[in-house]
């Protein structure tokens, strides 16, 4: 009789135990589900594009710029930033720099800038001089364009370091598109 109580009692303990582990599992997954779903930007994955060696072009209306539009409109909850290549490391690799940004040479001050839609980028260059005299700044110029999650916008990451955004949203910067 003794032997058939502690065969009851070891039977319930492994029904207990499995509905714990069940329930743990449980628990465990809907933690990870819920850190990926709180993105509240389940429609925008990270990527980058290229716009390698372009040259500003002039009009009235713009003045110096350059313009891309985009292969698929962005959400509108996607945010852009755009880097400009501002030289090449020791071994090779490209210097990034944000913009806006303002360059400070002995003519003057040389502004980029940009604006964006769902639709297109516009890059803009300015300054309190003349800029056409300083077409190393106009020309053969190149520029990163990221896309990034706007619920990513106030993350805890460094915008104006590149390197930091991509290993930040996991970005594979070995497959940049070229816009």
């Amino acid at each position: 009789m003794n032997e058939n109580n502690e065969l009851k009692k070891f039977n319930t303990m492994k029904k207990y135990l499995s509905f714990l582990l069940i329930a743990v599992l449980g628990f465990i997954t809907l933690s990870c589900v819920e850190r990926i779903d709180n993105d509240q930007d389940n429609d925008t994955y990270a990527v980058t594009y290229d716009l390698k060696n372009l040259n500003f072009t002039y009009n009235a209306a713009n003045g110096y710029h350059i313009s891309r539009t985009f292969n698929n409109p962005l959400f509108g909850t996607d945010v852009v930033l755009i880097y400009r290549q501002n030289g090449t490391t020791n071994n090779g690799g490209p210097v990034w720099q944000l913009i806006p940004r303002t360059l400070y040479l002995p003519q003057g001050e040389l502004d980029y800038d940009f604006d964006f839609t769902v639709n297109d980028i516009m890059i803009y260059a300015g300054g309190d001089y003349d800029i056409s005299t300083t077409p190393e700044y106009l020309n053969n110029q190149t520029f990163r364009v990221v896309i990034i999650p706007a619920s990513g916008k106030n993350a805890n990451v460094d915008f104006e370091d590149y390197d930091s955004v991509i290993k930040f949203y996991n970005i594979d910067d070995s497959k940049v598109i070229n816009l």
